[in-house]
């Protein structure tokens, strides 16, 4: 047990025993359930929610000192169901993400294939006509999603200057895409 001043441990609240994981399982069996539904609330999918759920346990394993018992154990569970979910949510649409999955279809043959990679390769073409910073903002910009003021603060460059090159690339792509 804890005494006074000391950090309540998880194995105080989820019941002791000499298996370290032994807190945890009771926690999995009377919350896993409502983990579940979170991650099931969250993703829209019955698949990534069991995946999501079982992530969640071993983040709880993983961090089970870091518990407080200012909150349930429910509480904390939940708290790291919702994070984990979002940070699955934002990853799935991330820029790389899209770009990854556009670049498998290209190669598979499916979504314009040969077509696709005729564009990319124009692309690359037309980024070897400007310089390095100004590929590097391109790149940052239409790529990475990052906005002007991130690409602008990235180079050490005014968000003005960075805008110009931005255009001037467009410019150039617009004409030799059409």
């Amino acid at each position: 047990m804890s005494g006074p001043g000391s950090k309540p441990q998880l194995e105080v609240i989820a019941g002791g025993g000499t298996d370290p994981r032994a807190p945890l399982r009771e926690l999995y069996v009377k919350y896993g359930g409502a983990v579940y539904g979170r991650c099931r609330y969250l993703l829209k999918d019955d698949t990534k929610a069991e995946d999501a759920m079982q992530d969640v346990f071993a983040k709880a394993l993983e961090h089970q000192a870091g518990f407080r018992a200012e909150a349930s154990p429910l509480t904390w569970l939940m708290k790291i169901a919702t994070h984990h979910c979002l940070n699955l949510q934002r990853g799935e649409r991330a820029g790389w993400r899209r770009r990854f999955e556009r670049e498998e279809r290209a190669r598979s043959g499916v979504a314009g294939g040969p077509q696709a990679l005729e564009h990319r390769d124009l692309v690359l073409k037309l980024l070897e006509r400007f310089d390095l910073e100004t590929q590097a903002a391109a790149i940052h910009y239409h790529v990475d999603e990052m906005t002007l003021e991130e690409v602008a603060a990235l180079l050490g460059r005014s968000v003005p200057t960075v805008r110009k090159r931005l255009e001037a690339f467009a410019a150039a792509c617009g004409e030799a895409l059409s």
